[in-house]
């Protein structure tokens, strides 16, 4: 009984894992194509994104390596990072910011449609 007990809650974090992994793992072109418009540049180095976000629309749960996000318009964003308070984002039209990996989602809680770039940095390899 014991040992049934034991690979039970094996299995059981096993399957946690598995799914914790899958939520951080999720990428945001394809979660959110309503707001992850068009993939404008990708190479091994960078991806670059443009992003738009209508008013009291919301971006799903979805993660980015370490990205700078360029702001086209002014905007309001309500953004929740994974095990976290969410906090609200207020931007002008060309501010700039670099941000740390991370997972979160994302609310348009302002009155107009919030324009981005964001820019994923790539884990570059270096030669030996």
């Amino acid at each position: 009984m014991k040992t049934i007990k034991m690979i039970s809650m094996s299995l059981l974090l096993g399957l946690f894992m598995t799914l914790s992994a899958n939520v951080r793992a999720q990428d945001p072109v394809k979660v959110a194509p309503n707001a992850y418009k068009k993939v404008i540049l990708e190479n091994d180095q960078v991806r670059v994104m443009q992003v738009e976000i209508a008013p009291m629309d919301s971006v799903p749960w979805h993660s980015h390596p370490d990205h700078i996000v360029y702001a086209l318009t002014d905007g309001k964003l309500e953004i929740t990072d994974k095990g976290k308070a969410p906090m609200v984002a207020e931007f002008k039209a060309g501010d700039a910011m670099y941000m740390v990996a991370t997972t979160h989602m994302a609310k348009n809680i302002g009155d107009a449609t919030v324009k981005l770039i964001v820019t994923e940095l790539k884990t570059i390899k270096t030669k030996n």
